[in-house]
């Protein structure tokens, strides 16, 4: 497979309105599916909503088996892979999670392992860093302050990594402010590693005090923009992705730099 569609969802996610929520998610997933995307993924926390102080304890929700049903059946039925995210209760703790569900197989998860400093008295972070696979791609999930840590980015690129989706919960300021905002980083993680990256964030008034600027990007291995959203409207945003971009940066040798790293100097 040398293209393939991926779904990337500007979402409004209401905190606490789960079945609210999970209905969109649904409804995005049927519309993706019938636009031939293989891929759709969802910001962070799109199921539960985002709160970052005490109040995410009143709205975290555990992966139930009927929860799990639902979005299986529905990776089963269109044959297309669902990124989708949550504040997953796990015993006395919470987790900012983010489940993959690809048709035919178990749900798979990764659990924020960077929580930001108004997170980390509410939320547990998770301690391993998987990789994922679509077909004949290799992925990663890091979300919103995760990807401020260039070292998470570099080791799923030595895990095989072809691609990393970063949903966000990022509030605060317009679309444009957003957008400047992550080229700081997002662009160098892109370009040091020869990946690419693929970045959303939730949208709107979240009605409980919290505004999010709608955007979603695709950042090719050369570290430039391929296709971008920036707008505070709810959307699919669909981007085709030729993955041929990783064999012409990957076979330059000066400009492919994960080879010729020194893990003997610093791991």
């Amino acid at each position: 497979m040398k293209h393939f569609r991926v779904a990337l969802v500007v979402q409004k996610c209401i905190p606490g309105a789960f079945e609210k929520n999970l209905f969109s998610t649904m409804e995005a997933v049927c519309q993706a599916s019938s636009e031939k995307a293989g891929m759709v993924v969802f910001p962070e926390m799109n199921l539960t909503g985002y709160y970052a102080g005490p109040k995410i304890r009143s709205i975290a929700q555990p992966v139930s088996h009927q929860f799990i049903q639902s979005l299986s059946k529905a990776a089963d039925k269109f044959d297309i892979t669902i990124l989708a995210g949550m504040a997953e209760k796990a015993e006395n703790t919470i987790y900012a999670s983010h489940l993959v569900f690809s048709p035919h197989r178990p749900m798979e998860r990764y659990q924020k392992v960077h929580m930001a400093p108004n997170e980390k008295e509410y939320c547990s972070a998770g301690n391993h860093v998987p990789t994922f696979q679509y077909e004949n791609i290799h992925f990663g999930i890091q979300l919103c302050y995760d990807a401020h840590f260039p070292e998470l980015s570099t080791l799923m690129a030595v895990k095989g990594a072809d691609i990393i989706f970063i949903p966000h919960a990022s509030p605060r300021g317009s679309s444009k402010e957003k957008y400047r905002s992550w080229m700081r980083h997002l662009t160098a993680r892109a370009f040091d590693n020869g990946i690419f990256i693929a970045a959303l964030n939730q949208t709107g008034d979240n009605t409980r005090g919290l505004n999010f600027p709608g955007l979603a990007l695709l950042i090719g291995p050369d570290g430039n923009i391929i296709s971008k959203f920036i707008d505070p409207k709810e959307k699919i945003h669909y981007i085709d992705i030729d993955l041929t971009a990783l064999d012409r940066v990957r076979s330059h040798r000066m400009r492919y730099f994960l080879p010729n790293r020194r893990p003997d100097l610093f791991g």
